[in-house]
Parts: structure tokens; C-alpha cells; sequence
């Protein structure tokens, strides 16, 4: 029996969403993976977007804040009508950008379960996304989203008190320990395998990229050796707490190396 206007009607839902990433499947479709605020992160299948004639390719980029139709399916809902909201085109047309952009995604990704909804995390990535796309303290945007992310996911790092004796740290090197999710003051960490040595200056910008809103981080200006540490630790406390390995990183240090001149820290 044919479907009704009215059951097909019924099969529709609409949403708006980010879209993290997209694999090819068969000769024309797409599986993407689209992190919605309300519904949290969906995998939806694209039928026919890789054909010339498609009107939904443009609208389902990766970093595209795009609004989408949806009509439920027995294993793989699919999209049937897709409109930009936020093109995100300049982080899309950049190659630093985009590889930054990358890492967001993969991040948003790797700290979300299938339809979990966590709508501050998509509420961050696309603050984010939007402040890359600006173009401004890029490198210092994704520190932040990072920082957040973790608290969001529960894994927040304690930069203010030992996390043994619960001290107040003072202006000194400090040790960060991975496994127990914070610092230590000298006496606990010093001597302690596998703990970070935090310097002072390092130490401060986690405290600040913690505590202030974007306008007062964006306004920093820190000296490349501390920003270098700061990514460097952060980096390996995410990989520690996600056990396991991310792919944008290893790329953004690639483009590092080939064009240290236009790295996103050269840039502001």
C-alpha cells in the first residue's frame, strides 16, 4: 500500500546540527556523524550526495552548522533536505584552520556517546568553531575549548589546589599528575613518576584560561615557549583520560614543521 502524505509525514523530523565527519559509502552516499544540541550526536545516512546534481553536497561539509530534514529509516535515518546555517567557509578554505577545526570535531567526537545529549559541549564546539572562523587567537581558542571540553566531560584538571593535602599552590613549580586529575605541590610531586613539572608561567595560563570568559583570553599575550608547553601538556593529559590517540594533532604538528612561519601561534 502506497504511504500517506500523512505517514510520511510523521517519518519526518527536522534538526540542526554540526557536522564532525562524513565517510563514503557505495558509488554516491555519505554516512555522516552530526553533533546536535538536543538530540546529541547522530549518525545519518546522505543517499546520492556524491552526484554532480545533488543539491545537499554544499550543506553537509565537515564544521558546517547546517539545518537538516530527516526522515526516520529502519537502520540509518536519512537526510533528506539539508540548508546551511553557518558555512564556517574561511575555516574550511584555510588549511591551518581547517586542521585546527579538525581537532575540535575529533575532540567533540571522542567526548560524546551516541545520542547523549550534552548540549554545553555543542554549544562550546560551536563557539569555537565560530571564533576560528573569525581568525583571531586561534591557537588560544582551541586551549580553551580543550580546557572546557574535559570539565564538561568530568575530567577538569585541578590547577589551584594539591590534590593530596588540598593546599592552596603556591607561585612555584608545580607538578601536574595525570592519573590523579590535578596538581601537586612540591612535597607530594617532586619526586613522584610520571608527574609534569609545571612552571609558574605555565601554571598561570591554566588558571586563567580556566577562571575568564573568551573576551579577556583572546586579549593575552603569551611567549611562544609557554604556549608550546601549555598545548604540550594539555595534549597529554587528553590522550591520557581518552586512552587513546587522536589523528588531527599528529597533522596540525606536520603543517608546524613544514610552515613554522604561518603556524597558528605566527598568526595571534
Amino acid at each position: 500500500m502506497e504511504e500517506t502524505a500523512q505517514a510520511r509525514r510523521q517519518r519526518l523530523y527536522r534538526l540542526q546540527g554540526i557536522i564532525l565527519r562524513r565517510r563514503d559509502l557505495g558509488e554516491a552516499d555519505r554516512l555522516l556523524t552530526v553533533f546536535t544540541r538536543d538530540r546529541g550526536k547522530l549518525n545519518l545516512l546522505a543517499k546520492g550526495v556524491r552526484r554532480a546534481a545533488s543539491r545537499k553536497a554544499g550543506h553537509i561539509e565537515p564544521f558546517t552548522y547546517t539545518d537538516l530534514l530527516v526522515a526516520k529509516g529502519a537502520n540509518l535515518d536519512l537526510v533528506t533536505q539539508a540548508e546551511t546555517i553557518e558555512p564556517h567557509r574561511r575555516v574550511r578554505e584555510d588549511l591551518w584552520l581547517s586542521s585546527l577545526a579538525y581537532y575540535v570535531v575529533e575532540l567533540a567526537d571522542a567526548f560524546t556517546q551516541d545520542e547523549d545529549p550534552n548540549a554545553l559541549l555543542f554549544d562550546w564546539t560551536l563557539e569555537t568553531l565560530r571564533r576560528l572562523d573569525a581568525g583571531t587567537a586561534t591557537n588560544l581558542a582551541v586551549r580553551y575549548y580543550e580546557l572546557h571540553a574535559l570539565d564538561l566531560a568530568g575530567y577538569q584538571p585541578q590547577f589551584f589546589h594539591c590534590v593530596q593535602c588540598n593546599k592552596s599552590l603556591a607561585p612555584e613549580v608545580n607538578f601536574l599528575s595525570l592519573e590523579r586529575g590535578g596538581c601537586l605541590c612540591p612535597p607530594h610531586g617532586a619526586n613522584v613518576a610520571g608527574t609534569i613539572a609545571l612552571p609558574v608561567d605555565v601554571l598561570k595560563v591554566f588558571r586563567y584560561l580556566q577562571r575568564y570568559p573568551w573576551e579577556q583570553i583572546a586579549a593575552l599575550q603569551l611567549r611562544p615557549d609557554v604556549l608550546a608547553q601549555v598545548e604540550s601538556i594539555l595534549a597529554r593529559y587528553i590522550v591520557f583520560h581518552l586512552e587513546r590517540g587522536l589523528r588531527a594533532p599528529v597533522f596540525v604538528d606536520r603543517l608546524r614543521r613544514a610552515f613554522p612561519e604561518h603556524a597558528p601561534e605566527a598568526q595571534g
